[in-house]
C-alpha cells in the first residue's frame, strides 16, 4: 500500500533526508565552493538598491513578524529582479506542486507546493514565514532538499536558496549529496549581507541555463 504524505509532514529533519531520500551531506570541501568563489562585483546603483531594500525590511519588521507575502515583495522579489531572473532566458513560477518517491520499505510519495521555482528547477527557492525565525533557519533545509529531490534528473546538479527574509542560506546537490553555505543575515549591523546574497546568486546564474 502507499502512503502518501505533504512534504512537510515526511521530511522534516535530515535524518529523514538520508533515510526516506539518500540524500548525505558532503564532507568534500570544495564539493560547493560556487557562494564563495568568483563572486561578480556589483554596481553602485545595485549597492544603492540593496541598502533601500535592507532599509525596507528593518523598517516593516519593526513592527512585527513579516507575512510571507511581505517578505516576497520586500526583500526577495528586488534580489531576484536585479539578479536577472524575470529576464529572458529565465522562466519564473510560484507555488509549483512537487512529488518525491522515497526510499525504503514503506512506499511513501511525498507531494507538497514550493513558494518559488526559477528555470526549469534549476534553481530552487523556499520562502518561510519570518515568524518561524524563533526555530532557526535550518528547519526549512530538508524540505528544500525534499524539492530539489523531486527532480527527475538524478545526476543534474541543482541549487537552493531558503530564506525568511531575516536570513538567507544557499544548498548544492548533486547525485545523493548536498552541501550547504554560511548564513546571510539581513540585520547585521556592520554590513549588508544582501550584498553577498546577490553576488551568490548572481554567479550560480549561468549553472541554471546549462
Amino acid at each position: 500500500m502507499t502512503l502518501t504524505l505533504a512534504v512537510t509532514d515526511g521530511i522534516t529533519t535530515f535524518r529523514d533526508c538520508e533515510e526516506k531520500l539518500g540524500l548525505t551531506l558532503t564532507g568534500d570541501n570544495d564539493f560547493f565552493t560556487e557562494w564563495m568563489t568568483e563572486l561578480p562585483a556589483l554596481s553602485q546603483a545595485e549597492l544603492a538598491r540593496l541598502k533601500q531594500v535592507r532599509q525596507n525590511y528593518l523598517y516593516q519588521i519593526s513592527d512585527g513578524v513579516l507575512l510571507e507575502e511581505t517578505v516576497k515583495m520586500v526583500v526577495l522579489s528586488p534580489l531576484l529582479e536585479l539578479a536577472g531572473f524575470y529576464q529572458a532566458p529565465y522562466r519564473f513560477k510560484t507555488e509549483v506542486s512537487v512529488e518525491v518517491e522515497a526510499i525504503g520499505d514503506n512506499d511513501e510519495i511525498l507531494r507538497g507546493r514550493i513558494d518559488a521555482l526559477v528555470l526549469q528547477a534549476k534553481l530552487w527557492i523556499v520562502l518561510i514565514e519570518s515568524k518561524k525565525t524563533i526555530f532557526d533557519l535550518e528547519v526549512a533545509i530538508p524540505q528544500a532538499l525534499a524539492y530539489m529531490a523531486a527532480n527527475r534528473e538524478p545526476n543534474q546538479v541543482l541549487y537552493g536558496m531558503v530564506t525568511n527574509g531575516s536570513s538567507s542560506l544557499f544548498i548544492k546537490t548533486s547525485g545523493k549529496q548536498y552541501g550547504i553555505s554560511d548564513i546571510f543575515t539581513t540585520r547585521s549591523q556592520y554590513r549588508n549581507n544582501l550584498n553577498e546574497v546577490l553576488r551568490i546568486l548572481k554567479r550560480l546564474a549561468p549553472f541554471t541555463t546549462q
